[in-house]
């Protein structure tokens, strides 16, 4: 699959590429140049898998770079219950009344939904930068305001040739983000 600017369609780049990248040298995002169907039968499936399973399974659909051996290694680890999440679950529905469901995503290392998207950014950052030929650091830089830091930090964390520097405004956050 190819990812392209939103400013300029003829750019295309991989999924690593794009993950490397970050944003289009243009300014404009990274999107899919189309965005796939679900095999037949995937979303019964999905339903009795665990949180990790069914993030490999979709990740799979829009990353073509990556190995399902691979995104599940990285899954593996951004996902894991007891070391990075508190519940089996990762991301718990309570059923709450009929026909209502809550999705919990505060079960993270910083009870910040951020954190889905943040504990596997690292891995699939790390594994572009090789599969791009990349020997450099990759720098995070982050400015926040809110829990996007604390769940950034926590997420390159101890992750190899990355470095990350979040930036805060004096007194712009609560005690609970510090």
């Amino acid at each position: 699959m190819k990812y392209l600017s939103t400013r300029d369609a003829s750019l295309r780049l991989d999924a690593a590429q794009a993950i490397v990248q970050g944003l289009s040298r243009d300014g404009g995002l990274l999107t899919p140049a189309v965005f796939p169907t679900l095999p037949a039968g995937l979303l019964e499936e999905l339903v009795s898998a665990s949180y990790q399973t069914r993030a490999v399974k979709i990740m799979k659909l829009f990353l073509e770079d990556f190995s399902e051996e691979e995104l599940a290694g990285f899954a593996a680890r951004a996902y894991a219950f007891g070391e990075k999440f508190d519940t089996e679950a990762v991301a718990p529905v309570y059923h709450v009344t009929q026909g209502t469901e809550v999705l919990e995503l505060w079960h993270g290392p910083t009870c910040a939904f951020k954190d889905m998207a943040l504990q596997m950014l690292p891995y699939l950052l790390t594994a572009s930068l090789k599969k791009t030929g990349e020997q450099k650091t990759a720098c995070i830089l982050v400015a926040t305001s809110g829990d996007t830091g604390k769940a950034a930090l926590e997420g390159f964390r101890d992750v190899e040739h990355t470095r990350i520097l979040v930036f805060y405004p004096k007194d712009g956050v609560s005690d609970i983000q510090k």
